[in-house]
């Protein structure tokens, strides 16, 4: 026989059903709403940035930095040692050619210098000498060749009389043997005599060119002497900006050592730097962009140093314009180096929506005020635009801001 079930049971086992069922309706309206917002949700304009895809050039640029320095900067060395006597121009001063820096304190090379001169006025009096005793040398040796000369005369004669008188009858054989070898011995003489002349004026030739030559090297350290002191008066050759001077009065500095350096801001470069992990893409001669505040100027790289410093790569860039209103020295820039270029070609404004991914996925604003999300192909890219290969077209609006919270949602309502 059924049991009859109470009426509690049965309340509970309706109580139970409503239950089920509200729970199956809020998973229900739970997945809907979760499925709504991945698939839409809203932004407020103000919070984004937009760009319009346009027609233009694009070029892949790397990243350095820089610094302008003057095109030409004179260093002026101390050109003797000598003590600092008077700084007449501090650092930052204009300067015109024929200015003068500052002072040295010049006796001791002035005493030196009047030294060398007194040395050299030595040497020529001693050449002077030289001549004269050497002249009269030579002019003994002439007159004694003179003699001999005569003496071989009367030998000769003695020698024809010795033989005269024998044929007389007077003479001796012996006596014409005395003769002839006197003659002899003077003809001998003779020519020792001649050879000693032609020695000793080979002799003089070289005393006095050798004379002469030490003159000529003591006249060039005079001249040197002299030059250095007239270089001691520290002056500007030529017209420009002292970007250092030494301001140690009364200190000693050595032949060589800097004194002042002198810019000439009619003209500028810019000395960059970069990562040595792009060494093997910067180039001589490729294009550059330098960036001032919102200005941007055009140049070359012209030189890069050999040596790789603490991972940093070094390189000269010459200016196109050497003579901008914003250069100065010691101004840090931005650089980037240009290492390839696309004409007339889809570009938007870089933001922070670029990854740098080869394909991205960003928002694309429709005309009915709704933004959806599209997949692009990415080309070259630099600081200002974005090459799009594929998936924007001409005059449609990038949002470029960064919108990687919204990553799983499909479309986007501009508020």
């Amino acid at each position: 026989m059924d049991k009859e079930i109470s009426i509690k049971e049965v309340r509970k086992q309706k109580n139970k059903n409503w239950l089920m069922a509200v729970v199956a309706l809020l998973v229900v309206a739970l997945v809907v709403w979760l499925l709504r917002n991945s698939l839409s949700s809203s932004i407020s304009k103000s919070e984004i940035r937009t760009a319009v895809a346009e027609m233009g050039a694009v070029e892949n640029t790397l990243t350095a930095s820089g610094e302008v320095q003057p095109e030409f900067e004179q260093v002026i060395t101390s050109p003797i040692t000598a003590v600092i006597q008077q700084v007449l121009l501090d650092a930052g001063s204009t300067v015109k050619a024929g200015q003068k820096i500052l002072e040295l304190d010049k006796e001791a090379t002035q005493l030196t210098f009047d030294k060398e001169k007194d040395q050299v006025d030595l040497k020529k009096n001693t050449i002077v000498k030289l001549r004269l005793d050497l002249d009269k040398s030579f002019y003994d040796l002439k007159i004694s060749d003179s003699i001999k000369a005569m003496k071989i005369a009367s030998l000769k004669a003695d020698v024809e009389n010795a033989k005269r008188l024998q044929k007389a009858g007077g003479g001796t054989r012996e006596a014409i043997e005395t003769a002839e070898m006197n003659l002899r011995i003077a003809e001998l003489e003779k020519k020792q005599l001649e050879n000693d002349i032609k020695i000793k004026q080979q002799t003089m030739r070289a005393d006095i060119r050798e004379s002469e030559l030490s003159a000529q090297i003591q006249e060039k350290q005079l001249m040197e002497y002299q030059s250095k002191l007239q270089k001691a008066n520290i002056i500007a050759s030529r017209p420009g900006v002292l970007t250092y001077v030494n301001k140690n009065l009364g200190s000693k500095v050595s032949e060589g050592e800097i004194l002042a350096r002198l810019a000439d801001l009619g003209s500028f470069k810019i000395i960059g730097a970069i990562s040595d992990n792009y060494a093997n893409q910067v180039k001589v001669g490729m294009p550059v962009v330098i960036r001032i505040n919102n200005t941007q100027l055009r140049g070359s790289l012209t030189n890069i140093q050999p040596s790789v410093q603490n991972n940093i790569l070094s390189f000269d860039i010459a200016l196109d314009s050497k003579t901008n209103d914003l250069l100065r020295p010691k101004l840090k820039v931005e650089v980037y180096l240009i290492t390839a270029a696309q004409q007339n070609v889809v570009r938007v404004a870089n933001g922070p929506a670029f990854k740098g991914a080869s394909i991205q996925e960003i928002f694309v604003l429709r005309k009915d005020g709704k933004a959806e999300k599209r997949a692009v192909k990415v080309g070259l890219a630099n600081f200002d635009y974005v090459e799009i290969i594929d998936g924007i077209k001409p005059g449609e609006t990038v949002i470029i801001s960064d919108l990687s919270e919204y990553k799983n949602t499909k479309e986007l309502e501009i508020r």
